[in-house]
């Protein structure tokens, strides 16, 4: 059986198995054994998440020892499965053998403390051991396409086999049926151009550049939604995510009554629980429960996910959170004035506090579509902050109607600056619209590298080309959505290597006013300016490239090492100091010599730019 096989069994049956296995160490030991597991998934299939397993606890180990571990432990499930059903090591539960396999392992990193410990403990110190990635790095980076392609021909089990423990490694609190479903995407850009159909040798570059991020791009963007999630958790709390949650899923699902949204937001915040801290058992057993209970009960949730129903777990799973909303109910009012003029509002704030706010926030968020889960957020906090003052002894009686012209005027506000910004992008295009973010978070955040203010404004840019087109019901959701995932990346790297005072107070004050703290960061004051040396601007002859997007890479370089030398710079300034540059590199690349020219220009360009600029 090859592994494109294998893959489609395990993502049709792994789940499903997934829901009889022990939950943790802790269980009593009479669920599912080793041997049952091996014959509900049969050989290869076991053998394949078992190494997925053995690559995610022990990311720095090798391709070598992980394969040898995970042939070790299904030639212990297939004698299980076979004669030895009763003995003791098949009757263990199954992270325990995971545990215990990779302790009898020689010189294997970071690993003795934990297998000095015992169950449970020996469990946690091993979850403690995972780290996110600092993104993907493909197994095969820029290869050679028929040294590739020869290997694939030769070598095709072990190859993809190669690139799941590649990506488990790098990617250790990735669902496995993530990483399989990368696997298979692998496995059909290899088959796709390695399988003759295109023609000469000279083409398959061209179908490995095209193809592969087809691999990438998903697995990219699953493994940054996982990250941003878990920060979300780790950095703000259940109290947080499960507000985030409520949102989203009352959203999704506008018919469905708050018992049942409230189920599934605490599933899915146990489901998140269990992903961030790496139990990959459980965050696959979790995850089939709550699909299973959203297709059971699909007649009272949504009429639009009976398709994604009828499909295999995986794809499942990511057709039903890619699903349009359902429709509003048809009796729906448009508002919910009871919060707010019921007489019995105070003391049901008082009573049950948290559960009254979810419920404003379940009622609010189902009304309203084309509002982001963070302006829902940032509404149910409004409210919040409405009842505790108005529910004081002595509030004025008037005190409610503020909190609705609050409510207009922050809703306002969020349309406008969207608005504003898509307009912007509209008039400019990408490059110049990907500029005017580069001159405001340079100035914000100069202590990021150029790489790195280059990367964020690089993917606002793509925010804009995506959502811009929208119709403006849907702007809003798309815009602040994706843009919350860009700024969750800069506060982890803030927490990685802190930035500045300003982007410390936006990161961790509040989830739902982060983006609104970011954008009113003005130039960071605490920053000391480039000093100016003789090698700060240097000009060469590849400023002549006509390769329209090095220039504009090179040209943005450039523009941040200005702002970093002169943050208080004028608009004025900037638009002078720009067009003396474009002189000088027009002039001295229409010369014979242009690296003669730019020698020379060059020097005279730094001096009467520091001469605007002091003016």
């Amino acid at each position: 059986m090859n592994w494109r096989t294998i893959i489609y069994v395990v993502l049709l049956v792994s789940l499903t198995v997934a829901k009889a296995l022990p939950r943790t160490s802790r269980d009593i030991e009479g669920k599912t054994s080793i041997g049952q597991r091996f014959s509900q998934l049969h050989e290869n299939n076991f053998k394949a998440i078992a190494l997925i397993m053995f690559a995610q606890y022990v990311p720095g180990g090798t391709f070598g020892r992980a394969s040898g571990m995970a042939e070790q432990v299904t030639a212990l499930a297939r004698s299980c499965a076979v004669t030895a059903r009763d003995s003791p090591d098949c009757l263990k539960p199954l992270d325990r053998i995971f545990f215990d396999t990779i302790c009898q392992e020689k010189n294997l990193p970071r690993i003795d403390d934990c297998c000095a410990k015992e169950d449970p403990e020996r469990n946690d110190c091993f979850l403690s051991l995972k780290n996110f990635s600092q993104g993907f790095i493909p197994p095969l980076e820029r290869p050679d396409a028929e040294a590739a392609c020869r290997n694939y021909s030769q070598h095709q089990q072990p190859l993809t086999a190669y690139f799941t423990y590649e990506v488990s490694r790098k990617h250790p609190f990735l669902p496995a049926p993530t990483i399989l479903s990368v696997a298979l995407r692998y496995e059909e850009m290899m088959k796709r151009c390695c399988g003759g159909e295109e023609g000469p040798p000279q083409h398959l570059e061209e179908c490995f550049r095209t193809q592969a991020p087809k691999v990438v791009k998903p697995l990219r963007e699953d493994a940054l939604r996982q990250e941003h999630t878990c920060g979300i958790l780790k950095k703000f709390g259940e109290r947080t995510l499960k507000a985030l949650k409520l949102t989203q899923i009352s959203q999704k699902f506008p018919k469905a009554d708050f018992v049942t949204v409230h189920k599934l937001v605490m599933d899915v915040a146990e489901m998140h629980k269990d992903c961030c801290r790496g139990d990959t058992l459980d965050c696959m057993r979790d995850r089939e429960d709550i699909l299973q209970y959203v297709c059971r009960n699909q007649h009272i949730l949504s009429s639009k996910i009976q398709q994604c129903c009828e499909q295999p777990l995986l794809q499942r799973s990511e057709c039903i959170v890619h699903v349009d909303n359902d429709d509003k109910p048809a009796d729906l009012s448009p508002h919910v004035r009871e919060f707010i003029e019921d007489k019995g509002i105070c003391e049901r704030f008082a009573q049950e506090k948290d559960m009254h706010l979810a419920r404003f926030l379940y009622e609010y968020s189902r009304r309203h579509p084309e509002f982001s889960s963070q302006m829902l957020l940032r509404i149910g906090k409004g409210y919040e902050d409405l009842l505790q003052e108005c529910c004081k002894p002595g509030a004025p009686s008037g005190c409610s109607s503020r909190g609705e012209e609050e409510l207009r005027k922050h809703i306002y506000e969020t349309e406008s600056v969207m608005r504003t910004s898509c307009d912007i992008y509209n008039e400019k295009g990408d490059y110049y619209f990907q500029n005017e973010l580069l001159m405001s978070f340079t100035k914000k955040m100069p202590q990021l590298t150029s790489a790195e203010l280059i990367k964020f404004t690089k993917e606002m840019t793509t925010i804009g080309s995506k959502c811009c087109q929208l119709s403006q019901d849907k702007l809003l959701p798309c815009a602040e959505e994706n843009l919350d995932l860009v700024l969750g990346e800069i506060c982890r790297r803030h927490l990685a290597d802190p930035i500045n005072p300003g982007v410390c107070r936006c990161c961790s004050s509040s989830y739902a006013f982060r983006r609104p703290c970011i954008g009113k960061l003005e130039v960071d004051e605490s920053y000391v300016p480039l000093a100016l040396t003789p090698g700060l601007f240097a000009f060469h002859g590849d400023l002549c490239t006509t390769e329209e997007e090095k220039l504009q890479h090179r040209k943005q370089e450039m523009l941040i090492t200005l702002l970093k030398y002169k943050p208080q710079i004028s608009p004025e300034q900037l638009g002078s100091v720009t067009a003396a540059f474009s002189a000088m590199r027009e002039r001295c690349c229409g010369e014979a010599d242009p690296e003669a020219c730019f020698l020379k220009e060059g020097p005279e360009l730094i001096k009467r730019s520091e001469k605007m600029l002091s003016a």
